[in-house]
């Protein structure tokens, strides 16, 4: 019985104890043989491939909501005009069609960002950057009207210039750290060396 109490008592000391030189799960001077190192880099690749489809299926499901809600906003100001607050505002300045071409370019921005974030292929970037100049003339139209037409700047309604252009931005830069990431994993998947058993 007391060699059982012993037992238990060091096992229970070892779990708060750090590791030191003497473990032999830490030793690492011996190098990883190609299959060990060829599964290390299939972890890190599949890692890298479930967060990638996790951050893009959160910018792509942002880009929705952002373009129902456009669609939303365009149906209601062609059904009656000028009742939503954040269109209201330049109702003596701007045409009711002009608003709704503007929010129809800042849909067709925000749709070519979903799908190039969506998207993997070798072009997918050519829709982020697609979508990018789109947003810019709305941006400049939104912003020309709130600056000199405006007698007042409205804080409330800076989202019209800036959310199709910071959408777009944001799936540009989420691409360019996924890709960033990807080509860390070739260039260490490239330093694979080759395994000589000692014989």
């Amino acid at each position: 019985m007391m060699t059982l109490t012993r037992k238990w008592k060091r096992s229970r000391e070892d779990q708060f104890l750090l590791p030191t030189q003497d473990d032999p799960s830490l030793d690492d001077s011996f190098p990883a043989d190609p299959q060990e190192q060829e599964e290390y880099f299939r972890s890190l690749e599949m890692s890298l491939a479930q967060q990638s489809f996790l951050w893009r299926s959160a910018y792509a499901a942002l880009m929705l909501v952002f373009i129902a809600f456009l669609i939303y906003s365009i149906f209601q100001q062609a059904w009656s005009p000028w009742e939503l607050r954040f269109h209201a505002c330049f109702m003596e300045d701007v045409d009711s069609w002009m608003v709704i071409s503007a929010d129809w370019v800042a849909v067709l921005a925000c749709s070519m960002a979903m799908f190039g974030v969506v998207k993997m292929s070798t072009h997918h970037r050519r829709w982020l950057w697609y979508s990018f100049f789109t947003s810019i003339p709305v941006s400049v139209f939104w912003l020309y009207y709130m600056l000199s037409r405006m007698p007042r700047f409205r804080w409330d309604v800076l989202w019209l210039p800036i959310g199709p252009l910071s959408g777009a931005g944001n799936c540009l830069y989420l691409d360019h750290l996924l890709n960033v990431s990807s080509q860390d994993v070739r260039k260490i998947r490239a330093c694979m060396y080759a395994y000589k058993a000692n014989q």
